[in-house]
């Protein structure tokens, strides 16, 4: 999937474990670890909101969007 999810790095930065940050923003740890590992399908704009609320991030801090080789157009 082109849109990768960059939560360990801005964690790492902000020296925050994912239990931590899980019990902050009000999800499970499972599902926090689905969405650092890109594992995640969607994400909701609550969540993204509660993540940028707990790091002091902007959303395009944690996600980025690649092109993927395969569906580049000509």
């Amino acid at each position: 999937m082109p849109i990768i999810v960059n939560l360990d790095v801005i964690m790492a930065k902000r020296k925050i474990s994912s239990s931590e940050l899980a019990e902050k923003i009000n999800i499970t740890q499972a599902n926090l670890s689905i969405l650092k590992n890109n594992k995640a399908k969607a994400i909701r704009f609550s969540t993204l909101e509660a993540i940028c609320k707990a790091l002091d991030c902007q959303p395009g801090d944690i996600l980025e969007y690649i092109e993927d080789e395969n569906t580049r157009r000509s």
